[in-house]
């Protein structure tokens, strides 16, 4: 490993003596990372599959749409956008002939300053002219390679490094893509999580996970094409969605918006990806076919006097002797079609999958919570998807059903009641009888059962520098759930408020979520209540940025307990060299008042950290574009505890009250 790293290092310094001609783009001017943040909020790093959306913009970023070219599809690919925003988008496009520069975002009225704001960092306005998919002597010609290395050195020891561990304690990942355009793409990626074993033992072929797809897009009536892994999404989830899911704050964002998707998983992650084939034909104009078909190995806890599988695992850890059992010891197939028919704003689509695993699914149903666990070794799933969107009105919704015989449906509808006031309202019922083992959508309980609810939300913004926007969610579970042996509910309410005058931007926010729970003795059912409130102040210059944040949290349940954090982000380019430093300062009772925060990082990497206890988080980032071809980054960050003299349990205990990591990244584009 040390080898490793001095060539990286080398490699890293030879490129800044020999670099020719710095880059100098303005992509890089203004993380869109900070501007994610702001739009999200607490509740979206714990109930989303933060890490799959992250990589998917990370992935966008360092290769843009084509804003003047970009067909429906291609802007659905972008989940921050609203349905009502991509029509006014198109429509523009199409009436103007293009775009000629970014100022002409603003006069598309139903786009606020964030979304125009990461519409910049995700796009660019190329020609106009629509291409044809190319030859396949200029693929392999023109076609442009990516190779990204990653490592993560800690300067510390963990209980299962010194003993239970079967590798040793670096985290790396390599990650290759080749791409023409909008028309192909190859990726293969090896992943290897610490203390997993690496060219030994069951990983005698080197990396723990590897992920290979090849995607074509855009040949003639074939609009995609991916074969090895990848990830679906069609309606607003209900029966398929393997990609991700979007929180309430981003709800607001693109007022419940159905998307239709396949794409390749370029990911680190081999939970929620499907291995096989999956197309999409236009049969007809407006009219589009998607098939899919899977076959893979997944993780599992089995019950030891049946051999049955007692609960599927989406880890991916596999460090000890009792994780690695648990690798690929079961396996599923899984089968689907989707229909989708769009005309005149108008649209709707029908879905179906028929899956079964080679050992059959028994959850232990001890505990009444789980008593409506899927269970069997077939299962099928069906559902009508349905829609219309117009300048103002956008209606969509979703209703499924399977073998459970039980029914799910959400609905929404949005309204532009002015060009500055839009209003949401979502209604979902799941009862607690359904069951989709790959079901993703709106929820409150984090997944797609047993659950009654109603969303309401609204965006305003009054003027060009003052934004407000606000929801609330009530959520009732008729059956018991996790940590609560009886019918409960939930209510979640949110207010943000952004003033942006000039490079300055005022954000505050407040959110109180109630959510019923048993009590110490599990005798009765008490309440929950959980306050968050943020205070930021940025300002944004073009060789230096600063923003100053305040958290706080206090959560009554058994126990009150508070916490609070104020931490400091500074930001300076100069040239090709660009210098981040981060400094936070964090006070909490216990995890109940946890605190997050924005860190900027290495890329394809999730940079929101989570703190609790009493200590001090602060690090540095250096990133340098030598030119168009390499760039490398160097993170290295420290966690001081005041509060403990070890951190962590179990085989991630460290026997010390700081926590040290440096983290190096190299990419070469050629």
């Amino acid at each position: 490993m040390r080898k490793l790293l001095f060539g990286l290092l080398s490699l890293t310094l030879s490129a800044y003596m020999y670099a020719q001609q710095p880059a100098s783009s303005t992509r890089n001017a203004q993380p869109w990372e900070r501007y994610l943040n702001e739009l999200s909020d607490v509740e979206d790093f714990e109930n989303v599959t933060w890490e799959d959306y992250y990589d998917l913009l990370n992935d966008y970023a360092e290769h843009p749409i084509n804003l003047n070219t970009a067909t429906r599809e291609d802007l659905e690919r972008l989940p921050f956008l609203s349905a009502q925003q991509i029509e006014d988008l198109l429509a523009y496009i199409y009436q103007y002939g293009g775009m000629k520069s970014r100022g002409e975002l603003a006069m598309i009225e139903s786009l606020d300053w964030y979304q125009r704001k990461l519409l910049e960092y995700f796009t660019y306005l190329g020609d106009t002219e629509e291409k044809r998919f190319p030859r396949f002597g200029n693929i392999l010609k023109y076609g442009r390679h990516e190779l990204i290395a990653t490592a993560r050195v800690p300067f510390y020891e963990r209980k299962g490094d010194r003993n239970g561990y079967l590798g040793y304690k670096y985290k790396h990942w390599l990650k290759y893509t080749f791409r023409y355009g909008d028309y192909v793409k190859i990726g293969l990626v090896g992943s290897q999580d610490a203390g997993e074993p690496f060219f030994a033992g069951r990983n005698s072929a080197g990396y723990d996970f590897y992920s290979f797809y090849a995607q074509i897009r855009k040949l003639g009536p074939l609009k995609n094409l991916t074969l090895g892994r990848y990830r679906l999404r069609f309606g607003m989830g209900l029966v398929m969605n393997t990609d991700f899911g979007l929180g309430k704050v981003a709800t607001l964002m693109t007022l419940g918006r159905t998307g239709n998707s396949i794409r390749g998983h370029g990911g680190r992650s081999a939970a929620n990806c499907l291995q096989g084939a999956a197309a999409t034909v236009n049969l007809w104009k407006g009219l589009d076919l998607s098939a899919f078909v899977s076959y893979r190995y997944i993780d599992a806890t089995l019950n030891k006097d049946t051999n049955t599988i007692a609960t599927i695992l989406k880890t991916g850890y596999h460090r000890t002797r009792s994780e690695m059992e648990r690798k690929n010891n079961a396996s599923e197939f899984l089968v689907g079609t989707h229909l989708n028919y769009f005309r005149n704003g108008f649209h709707i689509g029908a879905t179906a999958l028929y899956n079964a695993f080679d050992r059959s699914l028994q959850p232990k149903v001890s505990q009444s919570y789980r008593r409506w666990y899927a269970a069997g070794s077939n299962f099928y799933n069906m559902s009508v998807d349905y829609g219309y969107v117009s300048r103002r009105l956008t209606v969509s919704g979703e209703t499924a059903t399977g073998d459970s015989k039980a029914l799910a449906t959400i609905n929404t509808v949005s309204y532009l009641l002015t060009d500055e006031l839009s209003l949401i309202a979502l209604q979902r019922f799941y009862s607690y009888r359904y069951t989709a083992l790959h079901a993703e959508s709106f929820s409150e309980g984090g997944t797609v059962q047993n659950e009654n609810g109603v969303y309401l939300g609204f965006s305003w913004n009054p003027s060009r520098r003052l934004s407000l926007m606000g929801y609330t969610d009530y959520a009732y579970f008729i059956w018991p759930k996790y940590q609560a042996d009886a019918s409960t509910y939930a209510w979640d309410n949110m207010l943000s408020a952004t003033y942006k005058p000039g490079r300055f931007t005022f954000l505050a926010r407040y959110r109180i979520k109630m959510r019923q729970k048993n009590n110490a003795d599990k005798s009765a059912i008490i309440s929950d209540i959980n306050h968050r409130g943020r205070l930021s102040v940025g300002y944004d210059g073009d060789l230096w940025s600063t923003k100053t944040q305040g958290d706080i949290a206090y959560d009554q349940y058994k126990n009150n307990s508070f916490g609070w954090m104020l931490s400091q982000n500074l930001l300076c380019r100069w040239r090709f060299l660009r210098a981040n430093a981060s400094l936070g300062y964090f006070h909490t009772k216990d995890y109940s008042s946890r605190v997050y925060t924005y860190e900027p990082g290495t890329l394809y990497n999730l940079n929101f950290p989570c703190f609790y206890g009493h200590g001090l988080r602060y690090a540095l980032t250096l990133r340098a574009d030598f030119n168009s071809h390499l760039m490398a980054i160097m993170k290295l960050g420290t966690t001081d505890y005041f509060d403990r003299n070890h951190i962590s349990s179990g085989y991630q205990r460290i026997d010390r009250s700081s926590q040290t990591d440096l983290d190096l990244q190299l990419r070469w584009k050629f």
